[in-house]
């Protein structure tokens, strides 16, 4: 399943380049924490799924509550790494609650709740207002994320609520522990075969990821094969031995559901 839309370009919105380095105050993320540790469960596939139907009211409150709490931090005057923190685990937070909103469903792509006649899915839908903004994933992902912390090892923390997506992080992420989660994701998830893999026809194929934000990792195929090979175990080393090339790319829109 392809999306219907090309990946939005990393557009920088000004507003949310405010920090203060000098602030030790940290973010409760805690809740977030808890509910991971509830409802992610890592598939015989070594895919993280949450187990949907399992989530009590009462977790949906406490879920809700949380991203209520979120929005209310004023942001802006919080250190750069507990920003990147925060705006990861509230990316990842409202994607949940808005499978839980609509579920059941087979792909969060099928929640078509964007405006305008050329959008689709819930990527451009206003999901949250923070420092007085209404904001949408996309506005997260593409807006603040991407084009503040220009690190491809973003696209390790985000989760979509698909199959094909990069796991979703066992913890919370953190001020401290932020930089060592992604790493641990990207080395995860490019020795998975949704990462990359040789196909039943011999060919070489990674995540469709890498193709829609080719601009992050390089801005050429040379520049995704370097960046695999930076987190390769010894079978993806011997994979990219001697390739100069990528045959394919592929992504598994399905719902990251336990429950499938």
């Amino acid at each position: 399943m392809q999306p219907a839309r090309a990946a939005p370009d990393a557009d920088l919105w000004e507003h949310w380049l405010p920090y203060d380095p000098a602030n030790p105050a940290r973010i409760d993320h805690a809740e977030w924490d808890a509910f991971v540790q509830r409802h992610r469960v890592i598939g015989v596939d070594g895919v993280a799924r949450i187990a949907y139907r399992g989530v009590t009211f009462g977790d949906r409150d406490r879920l809700a509550r949380y991203i209520d709490g979120l929005a209310a931090v004023p942001i802006l005057s919080y250190r750069r790494e507990a920003q990147l923190a925060y705006w990861l685990n509230l990316y990842n937070a409202l994607v949940v609650r808005l499978v839980l909103d609509f579920y059941p469903v087979e792909s969060i792509e099928d929640i078509d709740i964007s405006p305008g006649f050329f959008t689709s899915g819930p990527w451009e839908f206003p999901i949250v207002e923070v420092d007085g903004r209404k904001l949408t994933l996309d506005d997260i992902q593409h807006r603040i994320l991407r084009p503040i912390w220009r690190d491809p090892l973003i696209h390790y923390g985000t989760n979509n609520g698909t199959v094909g997506a990069p796991n979703l992080a066992s913890t919370a992420f953190t001020a401290e522990n932020t930089a060592l989660l992604l790493v641990e994701g990207a080395a995860i998830y490019v020795n998975d075969p949704r990462g990359a893999r040789i196909d039943e026809d011999g060919d070489f194929v990674v995540s469709k990821i890498y193709d829609w934000y080719e601009e992050d990792f390089g801005d050429s195929e040379a520049g995704i094969l370097a960046h695999l090979a930076q987190y390769a175990g010894e079978h993806l080393k011997a994979m990219l031995l001697g390739r100069d090339e990528i045959d394919g790319f592929d992504f598994d829109w399905s719902l990251n559901d336990a429950a499938i």
